[in-house]
């Protein structure tokens, strides 16, 4: 029982704020600017030339504005969150520091592990559709060339390795590695040549628009497909601006929720930015309205442009400007969206290092990894994150391996949201001595709790949370899985989703009931717990969506980082040494009272 407590024990502590003997050898250079630049690049990407094509021509038509604006709400929800974090925890680190501070060892372990998996496979794909798309601007050369004198033509592998992507990482690796400052520039000036070319397609598709875009009839439809041989009539939905319904509308916001991931990256710069508390609460809001207003203009001016079935899924941009007779406007698309994907690049990339950082700071990964410039780069994190992306982006085919990339992010967004409710309900250090100085004189009513919060409701507030946790689990499998029984009008699924659905109201009840802690910050959440929740039942949904072969490859990876942290990380750790100081000078003390008082004992004898 002593070797499972001490276990517990181990894998729950968790990190101060302010730990002793941890200094800062980072460079605070970025200003609130820089930041927003940063999220709006990273999120900004290369969806927007294409997601906009694939989403309205398959899920949502027109309404695919609606889409967007109902995705940009879900993942708010999440930015709210991190935003909070980011003014209460000013470190470097992301999801995985606010997990360390707030819910212990073992879990920020894995959140950090989660982030890594993000970064590496967002880099290599990036990387990839990066070489792809120069490389159908000069003809396609390059691929020709590599599959007739370098094919692999190996199951999991790429067709041919990517010579050219593996240099652009390594190339970028070594800007981020000279210097924040600099690539922080590099990536303005790509932001904002992608924003004017994003000004350019919104207004020329305003101009070239035409409202009956928006109002097309059956008959059209049935024009179309009679057209081109298309025996499937119902294939484009019904025309109008919802023309496969609300549920499509719903489906297409699913996708697009993917669009505004990035904007993570502006929390792991904690240690970097001038006035962190102020900036990055911010920079993460104003990123993610600036990404919000742009797909949002960019999807309304493309299905003006052109009836939305008539759409490409993946070249929308270039081929509605040939239907409206703007041919040559096709090279300016072209440079916005490689100006797109070099800023997702760099987004993805300027986390991954601070993220090795962090961990390895704390000694859950291996030490060199936490050396830093003086220029006050985190370098050689930044280099063995660049080869492993670059080795990656070689050879590998990572079609089978980017729905990993949804996983990591949406764990991250999962606990960052859940540690939110767990800080906000912890006792202060006042509440908790003055409840040790009443004691419990009465017993505790969960629907009628102290005023301040203490031990017994903090507690309280952590075994709700497991259970909206489980319950919500739950419901996203019935919702995924059992939907044909729903429709069906089973009873016993009828019943259990009744069941989970008072459960999770009850408890959530049940925490609005509890106090919060009065510790304000710069930027909070508002409607806790009700906002926390839904943002946790949205990403908990996405995932379950997510096949079985993408969790099994997702549980060999936990495996591995599992391994590392057992093995290593665990006896390694910085927070287990503080822990073992502090328990030995607690002895020390106490059996230096001991003596003492033996001493005076016996002078008194």
């Amino acid at each position: 029982m002593s070797l499972v407590k001490s276990f517990l024990v181990s894998v729950s502590r968790r990190k101060p704020l302010d730990p002793d003997g941890e200094k800062s050898s980072f460079n605070r250079c970025l200003t609130t600017m820089d930041l927003v630049a940063l999220g709006v690049g990273s999120t900004l990407g290369a969806g927007v030339y294409v997601l906009s094509g694939e989403v309205a021509r398959n899920s949502a038509g027109p309404s695919i504005i609606v889409s967007f604006f109902i995705a940009a709400v879900a993942s708010v929800f999440a930015g709210l969150c991190y935003a909070e974090f980011g003014s209460r925890v000013p470190k470097t680190g992301s999801a995985y520091l606010y997990s360390y501070v707030t819910v212990g060892e073992l879990l920020a372990f894995i959140t950090g592990w989660n982030l890594l998996l993000s970064y590496i496979i967002g880099t290599s794909s990036v990387a990839l559709a990066w070489s792809g798309t120069f490389d159908d601007l000069i003809g396609g050369h390059i691929s020709t060339y590599l599959q007739e004198n370098a094919a692999m033509g190996l199951t999991g592998l790429a067709p041919y390795p990517d010579i050219f992507a593996t240099v652009l990482v390594l190339l970028l690796s070594g800007v981020l590695a000279f210097g924040v400052k600099e690539s922080t520039m590099i990536n303005k000036i790509f932001t904002v040549i992608n924003i004017l070319v994003l000004v350019f397609v919104v207004i020329s598709g305003f101009i070239k628009g035409d409202i009956s875009n928006w109002q097309i009839s059956t008959e059209e439809l049935l024009n179309h497909t009679s057209t081109n041989n298309i025996t499937n009539t119902g294939l484009f939905g019904s025309g109008g601006f919802f023309p496969y319904g609300f549920s499509g509308t719903l489906a297409g916001a699913a996708t697009c929720f993917y669009a505004f991931v990035g904007f993570d990256c502006i929390a792991t710069t904690g240690e970097e930015v001038k006035n962190p508390q102020k900036s990055v609460p911010i920079s993460i809001v104003a990123s993610l309205l600036i990404c919000f207003l742009a797909y949002f203009a960019v999807s309304a001016s493309l299905t003006l442009m052109m009836p939305y079935f008539r759409l490409n899924e993946k070249s929308p941009l270039p081929i509605a400007f040939d239907y409206v007779g703007w041919n040559p406007a096709r090279y300016v698309v072209a440079v916005g969206s490689l100006c797109a994907l070099s800023t997702s690049l760099l987004g993805a990339m300027f986390p991954m290092p601070r993220v090795l950082f962090a961990m390895a700071r704390d000694g859950l990964l291996f030490k060199p990894l936490c050396k830093v410039t003086k220029k006050g780069s985190p370098a050689i994190a930044t280099i063995a994150s660049g080869v492993v992306a670059a080795i990656m982006a070689l050879l590998f085919d990572l079609d089978a391996l980017v729905d990993l990339m949804s996983i990591g992010t949406l764990f991250a967004y999962t606990l960052v949201a859940l540690c939110i409710l767990i800080l906000r309900y912890q006792e202060g250090p006042t509440q908790e001595s003055d409840m040790k100085a009443v004691g419990t004189k009465s017993k505790f009513n969960p629907l009628k709790p102290p005023s301040s919060p203490n031990s017994t409701t903090s507690r309280t507030v952590t075994i709700l949370t497991v259970l909206n946790v489980v319950c919500l689990i739950g419901l996203c499998v019935i919702l995924t899985k059992g939907l044909t029984a729903l429709n069906e009008k089973e009873p016993w699924i009828i019943a259990v989703t009744c069941i989970i659905g008072v459960i999770l109201l009850a408890s959530t009840f049940l925490i609005f009931r509890q106090p919060q802690n009065p510790t304000k910050a710069s930027f909070m959440v508002p409607l806790v717990p009700f906002l926390p929740i839904l943002s946790t039942f949205i990403n908990v949904y996405l995932m379950v969506q997510l096949d079985g072969d993408t969790w099994i490859r997702y549980a060999v990876w936990m495996a591995i980082g599992l391994l590392i942290y057992f093995c290593y990380g665990m006896h390694f750790s910085v927070q287990g040494k503080r822990h073992k100081t502090v328990h030995v000078n607690e002895n020390t003390d106490t059996a230096s009272t001991e003596k003492q008082s033996h001493i005076i004992s016996e002078e008194k004898f």
